[in-house]
């Protein structure tokens, strides 16, 4: 699922180098993937009814994914795949500092230690040291930002799944998201004149790439995740380290020896944190 989620961001990069948009990636792979789960849910049997009450909470999270779909398809399209993913791997930590904010947890003293040693990890991937800071800042700093705001938004939803939307079957819960993601980005991109497709051949190719991988990873994670331990469910994190191979392998994409031994020891970082939590 790991691999499969990192061939969605890599197939997107395709897309985005030949001539096709974020929004409409997003558009794509949004109603692509709620298209999906719709026919799942029908041939299991998955009751689709929505409790007052919870449908703002809902429209609330599905307007957050679209936030952070934005965020992080925006970055893949600056920055490599694999270090947008590493960023955007702040997410667990953000979400365990929301809930000791908002007095749901208080982390123990290993988490901070996990979050201190995967920032150390970042720094090093990024290749962020005080006397290459500005010339590599230039270079990567907004693709950086792009995906740090898709990791905060998705933090909120983090929260929200763990809290206010827990009762509902996770099925029901990411198709009214992705439905809400996909319907937003197109009335936007649209409004804005941003839905470009792609202009050759290739670009198609990773369009419908991402969607199926995207589509894969989604509708797996249902079948598998009741099926795994909570320590198992770090090899989810393995999802940077997929997309260093796939995109070196395929676009060519290549960072220094220390920035790879930086990616492990963030990716590491995380799981250990997964784990202590």
């Amino acid at each position: 699922m790991s691999t499969a989620f990192a061939a969605n961001h890599v197939a997107a990069r395709l897309a985005f180098d030949h001539g096709a948009s974020v929004a409409a990636a997003i558009v794509t792979r949004a109603a692509g993937t709620a298209l999906v789960l719709l026919v799942l849910m029908k041939f299991q049997g998955v009751v689709m009814s929505l409790p007052r009450e919870l449908r703002g909470r809902l429209l609330l999270a599905g307007v957050l994914v679209a936030v952070q779909s934005y965020c992080l398809y925006s970055a893949v399209a600056l920055i490599p795949a694999a270090l947008a993913l590493l960023v955007f791997q702040t997410c667990p930590m953000l979400y365990v500092l929301l809930s000791w904010a908002m007095g749901k947890e208080v982390p123990r003293p290993q988490a901070f230690a996990a979050m201190l040693l995967a920032l150390v990890g970042l720094v090093l991937a990024l290749n962020i040291t005080p006397d290459k800071f500005a010339a590599q800042w230039s270079t990567l700093g907004a693709g950086v930002m792009w995906a740090f705001g898709g990791a905060f938004s998705f933090a909120f939803v983090y929260y929200m799944n763990s809290h206010s939307l827990k009762a509902l079957d996770g099925r029901l819960r990411t198709f009214v998201m992705t439905a809400v993601t996909a319907t937003i980005v197109l009335a936007g991109g649209g409004f804005s004149g941003k839905l470009a497709l792609p202009a050759d051949a290739t670009g198609w190719a990773g369009l419908v790439l991402l969607t199926i991988f995207y589509c894969i990873a989604m509708s797996s994670l249902f079948f598998v995740l009741p099926r795994l331990s909570a320590a198992s469910t770090v090899a989810l994190n393995f999802e940077p380290i997929a997309a260093l191979v796939l995109a070196w392998v395929f676009l060519g994409q290549t960072i220094a020896p220390l920035q790879i031994a930086g990616a492990f020891v963030t990716v590491g970082a995380i799981a250990w944190l997964g784990v202590k939590k």
